[in-house]
């Protein structure tokens, strides 16, 4: 009773949890693939999730309480997924979660975070995780911090409609990323005057590509797209250097980084692809308001944590920075309830972040537009902004 009594002073005076005299760590769940397929994904993204962290709570946290990651490894597995998100949810109570890695894992944990109502910033590119419908289901409590597919696919139509190029042939990846991107770039092309004249796909797992790049050229097209993450993106670019093609090749957002130019050597040459600033950011005019929040992370991230020894950057690398960065303004305003939490979210217009300015909205989750994205050129094995 005297508890029940004490609970209910507490909601009339209106006291913020985060000002009373208890300092207990605030603990916020992570979700990455730290083995599995997707670890060179998730690993690194873990590890940015701890150097946001770090400085977090080396600034004095969140009112002086210190936020504390739980981390769970999701292997890339839509069921060890499930799982991990249920223990963080009902053992250890966090408050809010960050991650997964992919696509497919975050549709399978959607209706979970759905149920629990407790908030996410997902770290995954896919759209369908922040969309809703009857195929979708709700999204209410779901976030993210990467681009949308349809923000990336905007973002190349915009360069072949300045660039004059209107015949594309679209290869794509028959996993939930590359299926997403597919639907994007049939379903935008006409709003760009543009027109798929073939359309390929291949497994993730496949080890040669020629086959459906032979059929693609048969329809003459003026570029090919190609939708997909991992080695599968290197093995297009060799295949189509081994086959002689003369058309500019597209690579999705989620290739730029140094791995796709190691795996794809000379073939990765003269290749295009949209990207978060991150990767060409030093060529950014002084004028945008990115470059200096960039800037500190990239000392952060080589001179002071030096992670980039191990996993150089790229543009999975502001990610999960990103979303702990999100989550800690909501908090600050909104106090440790998790549907406060949600509502603060969803009215954050203003965060500088690495992978752009977010402008979130009841009706978009993600808050990026097409000017938080780059088109970079592959030059002497290195990114280039691509100015057009």
């Amino acid at each position: 009773m005297r508890v029940l009594i004490l609970m209910l002073i507490t909601l009339l005076v209106g006291i913020n949890p985060l000002k009373a005299a208890d300092k207990s760590p605030i603990k916020i769940g992570a979700l990455f693939a730290l083995s599995g397929p997707a670890a060179f994904i998730g690993t690194p993204t873990k590890l940015v999730a701890e150097m946001a962290v770090a400085e977090i709570n080396k600034a004095g946290g969140i009112n002086g309480h210190p936020l504390k990651l739980i981390m769970a490894d999701t292997e890339g597995d839509p069921t060890k997924a499930v799982m991990a998100v249920k223990k963080l949810i009902e053992v250890e109570h966090v408050i809010a979660l960050i991650g997964p890695t992919r696509t497919g894992t975050g549709m399978a944990i959607k209706p979970i975070i759905e149920r629990a109502r407790i908030p996410i910033v997902m770290t995954v590119g896919g759209d369908p995780v922040i969309m809703e419908g009857k195929r979708f289901g709700s999204a209410r409590y779901i976030f993210k911090a990467p681009q949308r597919s349809s923000t990336a696919v905007k973002k190349i139509y915009a360069y072949l409609e300045k660039k004059g190029l209107k015949r594309v042939a679209i290869l794509t990846a028959s996993d939930g990323f590359g299926q997403d991107g597919r639907r994007w770039l049939e379903r935008l092309a006409p709003q760009f005057g543009l027109q798929i004249v073939a359309r390929e796909s291949f497994n993730p797992s496949d080890t040669d590509m020629s086959g459906q790049l032979r059929r693609l050229m048969y329809a003459k097209p003026q570029v090919i797209i190609c939708w997909t993450i991992g080695p599968a993106g290197a093995i297009v670019a060799k295949n189509a250097r081994q086959l002689g093609l003369k058309v500019p090749l597209f690579q999705c957002h989620g290739l730029p980084g140094p791995k796709y130019i190691e795996l794809a050597g000379k073939a990765a040459e003269g290749n295009l692809m949209p990207s978060t600033k991150l990767v060409a950011w030093s060529e950014l005019s002084p004028s945008d308001p990115q470059k200096p929040v960039i800037a500190h992370f990239v000392h952060l991230y080589k001179d002071v944590y030096q992670l980039d020894k191990q996993f150089p950057i790229n543009t999975h690398s502001g990610y999960a920075w990103d979303a702990i960065n999100l989550l800690v303004r909501a908090i600050k305003r909104a106090g440790l309830n998790p549907q406060a939490i949600r509502d603060a979210l969803e009215q954050e217009r203003s965060y500088v972040g690495i992978s752009g300015i977010y402008r979130l909205s009841p009706k978009d989750h993600c808050g990026l537009g097409t000017d938080s994205m780059i088109i970079v050129r592959i030059k002497h094995g290195a990114y280039h902004l691509e100015s057009y």
